[in-house]
């Protein structure tokens, strides 16, 4: 099974193209364990809290494992919480750090930033998320990550990434 992860800025479309994806390929897709978490709160998250939502990501890329064929779709990673922790906080647990080194996924899909932002009360960056895509990249980069950029409309981008995956994965039939 292929590990897949759909990363970048806020509001470019990673939940919306992991879904579909998992639609076309029949198989499970993780959610991004933050979104859970922080709606959970009664209370503004802090930097703490960041730990305790990669832990909560990793266990939930854990339990979609088990279901997952061919394809695991996971809306963000660990290296998504670095980013965020290092812009936010200008620090990162060593926990997240080391779990980033440790965990291995296929391929990064970093989503551009050429779609609208769209407001949401979990979203906090409209402005920077051109600076918060080139942090994505050297990111990546820094970790030798497997990553593609995918561009477009949300139509487009589905096509382009079946396309890709079809052609660079050996996918059987569920």
């Amino acid at each position: 099974m292929y590990k897949i992860v759909l990363t970048g800025p806020e509001s470019t479309g990673k939940t919306t193209l992991a879904q579909q994806l998992a639609t076309h390929y029949k198989t499970h897709w993780v959610e991004e364990y933050a979104r859970i978490y922080i709606d959970a709160l009664d209370r503004p998250y802090v930097e703490k809290d960041l730990l305790e939502i990669a832990k909560g990501q990793i266990q939930n890329e854990e339990k979609s494992r088990l279901k997952a064929q061919n394809f695991l779709f996971i809306d963000t990673d660990l290296i998504t919480i670095k980013i965020w922790a290092e812009y936010r906080y200008k620090h990162c647990d060593e926990w997240i750090l080391q779990q980033i080194q440790e965990r291995h996924y296929d391929l990064y899909l970093l989503c551009a930033t050429d779609i609208a932002w769209e407001y949401d009360p979990q979203r906090e960056n409209p402005h920077d998320r051109e600076k918060l895509f080139q942090l994505y990249i050297k990111e990546l980069e820094f970790y030798k990550k497997h990553f593609w950029v995918v561009e477009g409309d949300k139509m487009s981008r589905l096509k382009q990434v079946v396309t890709y995956l079809n052609q660079n994965f050996i996918v059987t039939n569920p």
